[in-house]
């Protein structure tokens, strides 16, 4: 292949380009499948009569891809998708790098990689030969999870408000698959520009949503509305822990922009938070002030080991933490 038609490494799963070798590496399934599925989906809209062949890399057997990747009788267009390459045989390994020195004519050949370095050898020589490599990595930032939720809004051209990308992020940030199924359901499910109110309505008896109620309105000082949903959730069954986990993860945020300046964007980039989350922690922290954080934290560290084995009674111990800190932020 000539260096003129060497594709760019670094690839984006939402746009996979096409090339003769596509390598999609990375442990998160879901995003491996948007990338097999955009990648079949240019392939066919190319050629309706695109030929599929799948492959098992661990279960390879020598010569298998060279007879695979020849013409076929009427000379359609091939996609050769090859997964499990985790565990690829060394027969695999072996016709893969002859192949990729030698790609066969209107072949596209799909490698998929769950991580690791099994394959090291291969893994550099598709690098070396610029071949297209697509990163399919969990993403476990809240910053993450929300630029991944604001991107599918974009893509079905419709509005989300950040309040309403946060919420959501928290009633089903956990599992990407869910959180984009969570994404189309708002999408055709509702009208017009997507708020937290419409968030609330369909997910807000997720056992995060009901933490960080308890959490927003403790820190912004209503104590009355943080017991009240803190009781709500202890009698529907929400175990203290996760309750106590986000009124300390809220209060973590207060306390790293609290007398800080800058631009909400410096200040995320600077505290791996996202935008959004440094406007609401500033907007908290307006109800504090620096003693009142020190016995949030200290009251929050205890309330963690209480529920979580050191005291008899983790309900109380949750209470006494909501109590204390509603009562502590100014309203």
């Amino acid at each position: 292949m000539s260096p003129a038609a060497r594709p760019s490494a670094g690839a984006d799963w939402r746009d996979v380009p096409l090339a003769p070798v596509v390598l999609i590496y990375g442990p998160e399934d879901f995003i491996a499948s948007r990338a097999r599925d955009g990648l079949r989906s240019k392939l066919r809209a190319q050629d309706p009569d695109l030929e599929l062949t799948t492959l098992d890399a661990a279960a390879y057997t020598a010569g298998t891809l060279a007879m695979v990747a020849s013409p076929s009788l009427f000379s359609e267009p091939k996609l050769i998708e090859a997964s499990g390459l985790a565990s690829m045989s060394d027969d695999f390994l072996a016709d893969a790098l002859a192949y990729l020195k030698d790609p066969a004519p209107d072949v596209t050949l799909m490698l998929v990689h769950g991580g690791g370095t099994r394959g090291k050898k291969l893994l550099d020589a598709l690098k070396a030969a610029g071949m297209p490599r697509v990163e399919c990595l969990a993403l476990k930032k809240d910053q993450e999870k929300a630029a991944f939720v604001t991107s599918e809004f974009q893509l079905a051209k419709r509005r989300i408000d950040a309040q309403a990308v946060r919420a959501l992020v928290a009633a089903v940030g956990a599992n990407l698959a869910e959180l984009a199924a969570a994404c189309q359901q708002l999408v055709s499910d509702t009208t017009g520009m997507v708020d937290s109110d419409a968030v609330d309505k369909y997910y807000g008896g997720r056992v995060e949503a009901t933490a960080f109620r308890v959490a927003d309105a403790a820190l912004a000082g209503n104590a009355p509305a943080a017991l009240a949903n803190l009781r709500h959730a202890l009698a529907t069954g929400v175990d203290p822990v996760p309750l106590v986990a986000a009124l300390a993860m809220k209060v973590r945020q207060v306390a790293k922009v609290y007398s800080l300046r800058g631009s909400s964007a410096q200040l995320a980039r600077d505290l791996g938070m996202a935008p959004w989350q440094v406007d609401t922690a500033r907007r908290d922290a307006g109800h504090w002030n620096a003693g009142g954080l020190a016995a949030a934290v200290q009251a929050l560290a205890e309330a963690d080991a209480q529920v979580k084995g050191a005291a008899r009674d983790p309900v109380y111990a949750v209470e006494r933490a909501v109590t204390l800190i509603a009562t502590s932020a100014r309203r």
